[in-house]
């Protein structure tokens, strides 16, 4: 296996969410790091950036975005990213990711985060993308799989080929989403574990787990209920491959108390512990 390009793992986080902040300033909680949300902060001051403040005072944070638009046919919004290098020299997260997808065109943001053709242009067109990025930044970013609900007859190679190649070509890293992997793998119908053992272990700096809605012929990534079994099992797989990495849980509605997600996070921990055990048997 090649050298990990990957900074070491930071252990088990949970998103930084504002019905939390309070109870994560009351005391030690049993989460060692939080994922940011970075539109939520890249303003020039107020409570969002007060709290952040204090909290990244006794934990280490990450910066996850969801409007870089990287596959996008627009030019790459240099206002935006100039506010999100100033949050970043502000916070000194670990790192900063964001997904691969576009969300937007002609300067309109739609708000979802929507698939791409899986072709050499894309990939191409994505890669030169992310390396400017990176130029301007000074720093690798992650890419996040998602969720898709459809597909281009144009793609010419499976999403984890594409995912991979486009980290190779632009020497960029991985957030690996693996209930995005679940449901893409339902509602596509293909081999989930064929997609793990498909990635880069290398380039995979970061793991998110999350809930979704099961509609019957198919289900939707909602980050609104607890991680289920075959997720669980699948994420034990993960590990068993790519060994511990950095692992979050998302959760963006119906959230519950703290407590409930750091028993959450902590089946995430045992696990994780079990995967590790069994590859090193």
């Amino acid at each position: 296996m090649p050298a990990a390009l990957t900074l070491p793992p930071l252990g088990f986080g949970l998103g930084l969410r504002t019905a939390h902040y309070e109870e994560i300033l009351g005391g030690p909680c049993a989460v060692d790091w939080f994922e940011l949300l970075s539109e939520n902060y890249m303003v020039p001051g107020g409570k969002p950036l007060h709290y952040l403040d204090r909290i990244r005072a006794d934990y280490p944070v990450v910066m996850h975005g969801v409007s870089l638009s990287i596959a996008s046919s627009d030019p790459l919004d240099w206002g935006y990213l100039r506010a999100l290098k100033a949050l970043a020299e502000r916070v000194s997260p670990h790192w900063i990711s964001d997904h691969l997808c576009w969300t937007g065109v002609r300067g309109k943001n739609t708000h979802d985060l929507l698939p791409v053709p899986y072709t050499e242009e894309a990939i191409a067109h994505v890669a030169a993308r992310v390396q400017a990025i990176q130029d301007f930044l000074g720093r690798r970013i992650l890419l996040e799989n998602v969720s898709s609900y459809v597909s281009y007859r144009e793609s010419e190679l499976t999403e984890w080929e594409f995912l991979s190649e486009i980290a190779r070509r632009a020497d960029c890293l991985l957030l690996l989403d693996i209930n995005n992997i679940y449901v893409s793998a339902y509602n596509h119908c293909f081999d989930a574990e064929q997609y793990l053992n498909g990635v880069p272990p290398e380039r995979v700096q970061q793991i998110h787990i999350a809930g979704h809605s099961n509609c019957g012929d198919y289900i939707i990534d909602t980050h609104d209920a607890d991680v289920i079994d075959p997720v669980w099992a699948l994420y034990g797989k993960a590990i068993e491959r790519l060994g511990p990495v950095s692992t979050m849980i998302e959760r963006d509605d119906h959230i519950p108390p703290l407590t409930d997600l750091v028993a959450e996070l902590n089946h995430a921990r045992q696990v994780s512990a079990v995967a590790l055990r069994a590859e090193a048997a």
